[in-house]
Formats: C-alpha cells, structure tokens, sequence
C-alpha cells in the first residue's frame, strides 16, 4: 500500500508534508486492524509477545504477507524496527484499544439513531393511522 494513501486514511497529514513520524505509522496499523475487525486477536497477539518484543519483531520476517496488508515495504521495515522497543508495542496496544474503542462508541450511536428513527417513523405511523380513523367516521 503506498504510504501517501495509508497517511491520508489514518487522517494524518497530506503526502506533501513528507514521511509518517512512527506515532502516526502506529496510529495508521492501529486504525487499519480496528477497521479490518482484528482489534482482539491484535491484542491478544500483541500482549503475548511483549516480552520477547525482539524476538517477535525479527518474527515479523515471517508474517510479512500479513503485515504487508497494513503497510508498504518501507513502512514495514519501519515498523519491525518499533516494535523491537516494547514501548512502542505498549503505545500500539494502547492505539488499538482506543481505535477500537472509539468504532465501538461510534457503532452504538449508529444504532441508537437507527432506533430512535423507526421509533419516530412508528409513531407518525400511529399518529396517521390514528387520524385516518378520526376522518373516516365524517365522510
């Protein structure tokens, strides 16, 4: 994926503004594996190998066609270098959840205004339906 377009999915700065900072290459995967609906098996994965972070950043080689859906190569060898630090593992846990979080949030308005729309569309039916039979009586 080209990091341009990765950048300006994750709401980051425009590609002009040159390359991601590694916060916003982090917030960037964190975003894409909540959209892609992998935040717990993200976490889960993530938490298991925090303490052998560098050995599980030089497993990365392995998952690289996985990995390689989130980030172009450049960013890839980026973001194998972080996750060496298990700060920056921490820092993308911590992005996942709130990502996740925030879908989850944003998921439940969705549907309360979906609710509250066929509540609303109900009762104008009863009222119309109500009113029908006030009228009819009359003609």
């Amino acid at each position: 994926m080209d990091p341009r377009r990765l950048i300006q999915e994750s709401g980051g700065p425009p590609p002009e503004s040159g390359e991601m900072s590694d916060d916003e290459l982090l917030d960037a995967v964190a975003k894409r594996v909540v959209r892609m609906g992998l935040a717990v098996p993200a976490v889960f994965f993530l938490e298991s190998t925090k303490p052998l972070s560098f050995v599980g950043s030089q497993v990365l080689v392995f998952l690289e066609p996985f990995v390689g859906a989130f980030l172009s190569v450049h960013n890839y060898q980026r973001f194998a270098r972080l996750m060496e630090d298990r700060r920056n593992l921490e820092t993308l846990i911590q992005k996942v959840e709130a990502r996740d979080e925030e879908a989850r949030l944003e998921e439940k308005q969705r549907k309360r205004e979906t609710k509250e729309r066929k509540a609303e569309a109900k009762r104008r039916a009863a009222r119309e339906k109500e009113e029908r039979k006030r009228q009819a009586p009359l003609e």
